[in-house]
């Protein structure tokens, strides 16, 4: 008896390490983001921001796909983990059934606000993506029931600190507002995106705060560290927009009784993951050679240890540090990565039972 509690307990555990899923969990999914998570959307534009050339997909099958990082991003390990048997593809090349599956509406250098990284050329902001997504729910008979059941990923505002307010060469947001001043003004232009998802049929919606964008290489770079492992006023920034993030979750859970939105601390992530996840030993630095905008150059030959690496360039993950932060999205390894569960728990739940 013993020996046979051993072997379920040693099957269940190999299952959770090779984020097998038994059975689809939701019948969609549906992805907002930038460069972290997009998949392909940029391949067609004129923009500085793709990632359709080698070393970018060295891990990938079929080689670069437009996914800045040497292998799968955190969205692609998450449908793995939410039971898809494909990753979900682009809104540039989904059609007809594919769809009902869900779209990957994410595109490099996209902000909340509408200026953001358009030093970079081409790209598809916030109200951009939520434009392509009301297409999307055109296309789709019986939506309300359908997308009520599925999962929504946003992650969005990193760009705004990076490609924005922290480039007073190219923009003047600096000066014109205080670090509070500017989270409040992006989280009122989120709301309104929010609230335009939830009319076309958002339920499950999962808000992803922004990382720690003041211990990227480039920034480090850019801006020197004076002795510290990270930019210090940087963080401060990005944690008042997370701040009112999480506060604007809570809002909307008591405003939208027909919802439920869960916020994922990708910050509070960045504290623990590089410990607890064997392996990582380079953790300000990229593996492969950047060009001056923090990009690989394309055709160098990265480093060969990329499991060693927490990021790829000079500002992306690889895809071991992707994993580590997607397996803590979807079950939460401490009470404060996510709140008020975790997407696993999102991904179960029945709104209409609440």
């Amino acid at each position: 008896m013993a020996a046979a509690v051993a072997l379920v307990a040693l099957v269940v555990l190999l299952l959770q390490q090779q984020h097998c899923a038994i059975g689809q969990q939701v019948p969609g999914y549906f992805i907002f983001g930038d460069s972290l998570v997009d998949n392909g959307n940029n391949n067609q534009l004129q923009s500085l921001a793709r990632a359709d050339y080698m070393p970018y997909g060295i891990d990938f099958p079929g080689g670069p796909s437009g996914r800045f990082s040497n292998g799968l991003t955190t969205v692609d390990v998450i449908a793995e983990q939410l039971g898809f048997d494909d990753y979900i593809p682009p809104y540039v090349t989904a059609s007809g059934q594919d769809v009902l599956g869900g779209v990957n509406y994410a595109s490099a250098a996209a902000g909340i606000r509408e200026e953001t990284g358009r030093q970079l050329g081409g790209r598809i902001s916030f109200s951009g993506q939520v434009r392509n997504y009301q297409n999307t729910v055109r296309q789709i008979d019986a939506a309300a029931d359908h997308l009520g059941k599925c999962i929504y990923s946003i992650g969005l505002g990193s760009n705004d600190y990076l490609n924005n307010y922290f480039m007073p060469q190219f923009y003047n947001t600096g000066s014109q507002f205080t670090p509070e001043q500017y989270a409040s003004d992006l989280i009122r232009r989120y709301t309104q995106q929010l609230q335009t998802l939830h009319h076309y049929g958002a339920r499950k919606i999962a808000v992803v705060g922004v990382g720690k964008v003041g211990c990227v290489p480039h920034m480090m770079d850019m801006f020197g560290t004076k002795g510290s492992k990270c930019i210090q006023n940087v963080n401060s920034a990005a944690q008042n927009f997370n701040k009112q993030l999480k506060k604007l979750v809570v809002d909307l859970n008591k405003e939208l009784k027909d919802a439920k939105l869960i916020y994922i601390n990708s910050y509070g992530m960045s504290d623990v993951s590089v410990s607890i996840c064997v392996g990582f030993k380079y953790i300000t630095s990229g593996c492969c050679k950047s060009r001056e905008d923090g990009q690989c150059v394309e055709g160098e030959t990265p480093c060969s240890n990329r499991k060693e690496y927490v990021f790829w360039d000079s500002f992306h993950p690889t895809e071991t540090g992707h994993k580590a932060v997607a397996d803590r999205t979807y079950k939460s390894l401490l009470p404060s990565d996510s709140d008020p569960f975790d997407l696993h728990s999102l991904a179960a739940l029945d709104i209409g039972k609440q």
